[in-house]
This record gives structure tokens, sequence and C-alpha cells, in this order.
């Protein structure tokens, strides 16, 4: 190969451990969705790319060629700098650049690292192909025959905490929650980093190749939606007909599991803002009880109002919605839980689930 010539590789031939992937999209594509462990380099800034995308539109690819090279070139000794430095550091790893479908972007960083004797290729199909390689395997998932434990229970009943310290012990536990980085309610966001659908499709397969061994999974009771993200309906429909495995822990230690998690001193005003967007199921006097209430900074009485009018009939209309039979687990401690919970788990697996 000359210094020049530029070298692809498809999806089939990367490794997703071994090889450096320079992502050269603007900072908000990359944010969006990205390759495992892919570092960004935009050749644009958000604002650049809109420009050169508006001269493509409104004069000429030409024109948008200049006006891009314009914009690349200053910026050319910091991206040789940095490559340089990552392709010493890195001897026999191979360096993967790509942008959103193996257009302009990858190109032009593949041929001038080429053409500065680093030797790099360019991913065939940019990132595009690699969602279309998700939705493949995410549709080859939903063809799989699997089973489904579902842990259900009120909000607060620390549900989310069972599943991390189940997952830590080795069972086959899909975390959807923790894999749209949000809680699934509409405070979810609060101190998380949520996920876009295409990034949360990635991670989903990811886990389910992980868990391929496995014919039954065990998952949270969760609605259609996670925040923003939308669930397959070979999950939702594995909830469905999953067994349920109900948790039973008393209101005000579910309060004061809330109050731990959601730390209202520290996230007081987003909360706020979420609670406002819940008026619509109260009548007024029993909301401006709470808006009182969270301004008085009496939280954890805020929470309780919220939890007795809104989200424990929300989820009896839920529960009552299943026709078979819950497994109860009913508990004063996560220990207590977590040891019947175990206990009820290799009950189930020893029946065959």
């Amino acid at each position: 190969m000359s210094t020049v010539d530029i070298a692809t590789l498809s999806l089939e031939q990367v490794s997703y451990k071994e090889d450096l992937f320079i992502d050269v999209r603007s900072p908000a594509e990359y944010e969006e969705y990205s390759l495992p462990n892919a570092i960004n380099m935009p050749l644009f800034s958000n604002e650049e790319r809109a420009r050169v995308g508006t001269t493509y539109k409104q004069k000429s690819r030409h024109e948008a060629m200049e006006v891009g090279l314009s914009i690349f070139a200053p910026k050319w000794p910091e991206f040789y700098r940095q490559i340089s430095k990552m392709y010493n550091q890195n001897p026999g790893r191979r360096i993967v650049v790509y942008c959103w479908r193996g257009g302009m972007r990858s190109k032009t960083m593949a041929a001038t690292l080429g053409l500065m004797n680093i030797p790099c290729y360019q991913l065939e199909g940019g990132i595009r192909s690699f969602r279309q390689y998700v939705q493949e395997g995410l549709e080859r998932e939903s063809k799989k025959e699997r089973s489904f434990v579902v842990i259900a229970g009120h909000t607060g009943t620390r549900k989310t905490e069972f599943l991390k310290a189940l997952q830590d012990r080795g069972f086959p536990v899909l975390d959807l929650e923790e894999l749209a980085g949000h809680r699934g309610s509409i405070f979810g966001h609060i101190g998380m980093n949520p996920n876009s659908q295409k990034q949360f499709d990635y991670l989903l397969l990811q886990r389910l190749q992980e868990l391929s061994n496995e014919k039954t999974l065990i998952i949270e009771a969760e609605s259609k939606r996670i925040g923003h993200i939308v669930l397959p309906e070979f999950i939702l429909n594995g909830k469905q007909k999953g067994i349920r495995v109900e948790l039973d822990y008393p209101f005000w230690k579910r309060v004061d599991y809330i109050y731990q998690t959601y730390q209202p001193e520290k996230n007081a005003e987003a909360i706020y803002e979420a609670i406002l967007h819940l008026q619509k199921w109260f009548d007024k006097e029993l909301f401006n009880e709470i808006i009182e209430s969270w301004k008085g900074c009496h939280y954890k009485q805020a929470f309780s109002l919220l939890l007795e009018h809104y989200y424990d009939p929300r989820y009896r209309h839920a529960f009552n919605q299943y026709k078979h039979h819950a497994h109860v687990i009913t508990f004063e401690t996560f220990t207590e839980g977590m040891g019947k919970l175990i206990t009820c788990l290799e009950s189930l697996k020893s029946s065959k689930y």
C-alpha cells in the first residue's frame, strides 16, 4: 500500500477490543451514538458542520469542500500530534477512522494520516453500517426462545438495587434502566446520563450476546418507555408472559429510599420541575399541598404524597392487568429481601421456571 492509499475495513474485519477507533463526526453526533470505546476527534464543531451543510445545500458541493478544508487545515497539526502519540503508544494496534457513512470526513482524515506515514483504515459504510448491524442483531435476538422472570413492585421497593446485586452474583440480569441511563419515572433522568435510542439498542444487543447461553433472563417490570427509550416488542412480550416476583417493602421505607436515591437537597430544582409535569393528575388542593411541602423543604412529605396519590394507584392498576400469580417477597431490610429473592429464584430455576 502506498502512503496515500486508503485501506478500508468492513465491520466483520474490525476488533472492538483491539482496534483504536477515531470518530471524526461532530460532538453532537458522537454524543448521540458511537462505536465502542471510540475517541471523538471532530473535524468540525456542531456549528461548523452546520455551516458546511448549509453551503452544500445553498451553493455547491465544491464550495462546501472548500469551506470544510478551510476549517480543517488549521486543526491538522493538533490532530497529527494526538494521533501520532496514540500510534506510538499502541504498537501493533490498528487505527480505524469513521464518520457517518464512510464519506469525505473519514476519507480526508485517513488520506492525510497516510501522507504523514501513519497507517490507518477507513471503516466501510461508517457508523451507519454499525447501526444496521445492531438492528439486524436485535432482530435475530427477538427470534430466540427465552423466558423471563420479572422483578416487580411499587416505586421505591429497591428493584434496581436488587437487580445490580443479582447481576454481581452471576444471575442472568438484563438491567434495562442501566442500559437506558434512566430510572424510568418522570424523575428518572435526574442524576443520570440518559442514552439515545441508538446507544441503548447497541448496549442491549451487547448484553443479550453476553447472555446468549441463558434460556431465562431476569428483568424489571418496565413500561414501554424508559424516558425517551422505546423497548423492543420481544422484551415487552417477555415481560407480559414472564413469571412475576413482587417485592413488598414498607411505605415509609420506600419514601426513605426515594429520598436517598434522588438527593433533593442537591437536585431540588430539577425534581421540582418534574413534579410540575404531574399537575394534571392531581386536584388543585392536593397538588398545592405537594408544592408547599416541597418549597418548605419537607421533601419526604412531598414524596409520600406523590407515592400515595399518584405512583401507587397507577401501579395497582397496572398490576391488576396481569392474570397470573406473582411470588410475593415481603421484607424489612435489603439483606432480608436479597436472601428471600435468591431463594425464590433458585426455587424457580430448579422447577425450570
